[in-house]
């Protein structure tokens, strides 16, 4: 690869890590282009040559944060393996982990969702197909503990409870959430609904 080429390379992954800090710490519509660029130490004409848009940028973080999201989470998760829990007891270890990270803001997907307003928007397409990947990561986690069938009927609600986990994590300031999303989850579990 060559130098310029690197460089630009470079100069667009300091623009998304930046636009992601910022954006997750101040919300999307609260940080403009211009300190993007000056936090990040880039021309104007930087950002536009890797970025059409503002909104172009805002799906590039998404990605950005969608990859560093999911390492972060299985990382987190092993770490709680190796000292002995299931799968689904390392995947809520691992969300209070999260939410007891510092700077934690919840969930980027749904605040971007939330903040954009527009179904129709490439970031919030993009937000509501991580959500599916989600669902389909906590069903596969589920399926470890019960059979396929049942894992189906229990993973919507308890995907509903780690949502809502989320959202009180930041709302409430506290990791907590993670324990009562994660008994209610195993209290579900437990009860084990008949399958048809």
């Amino acid at each position: 690869m060559s130098k310029t080429r690197s460089r630009k390379s470079d100069a667009r992954q300091r623009l998304v890590e930046t636009a992601e800090r910022l954006f997750y710490a101040e919300g999307i519509h609260a940080v403009g282009i211009d300190r993007i660029i000056a936090e990040a130490g880039v021309a104007k004409m930087t950002l536009y040559n890797h970025f059409a848009s503002k909104d172009e940028l805002i799906l590039a973080v998404l990605q950005y944060r969608e990859e560093q999201f999911g390492n972060s989470l299985s990382k987190s998760m092993d770490r709680h393996v190796s000292k002995g829990m299931n799968r689904l007891e390392a995947f809520f270890a691992a969300l209070k982990d999260w939410f007891k990270s510092p700077g934690f803001r919840g969930c980027s997907f749904i605040n971007a969702s939330v903040e954009l307003a527009d179904a129709s928007h490439p970031a919030s397409q993009f937000s509501s197909a991580h959500k599916v990947k989600f669902r389909e990561l906590i069903e596969e986690i589920i399926t470890e503990t019960v059979d396929p069938k049942t894992a189906k009927l229990l993973t919507p609600a308890i995907y509903l409870l780690v949502e809502g986990a989320i959202v009180t994590a930041v709302i409430e300031q506290s990791s907590k959430a993670a324990e009562v999303a994660r008994d209610a989850a195993m209290a579900l579990i437990s009860a084990k609904p008949k399958t048809k």
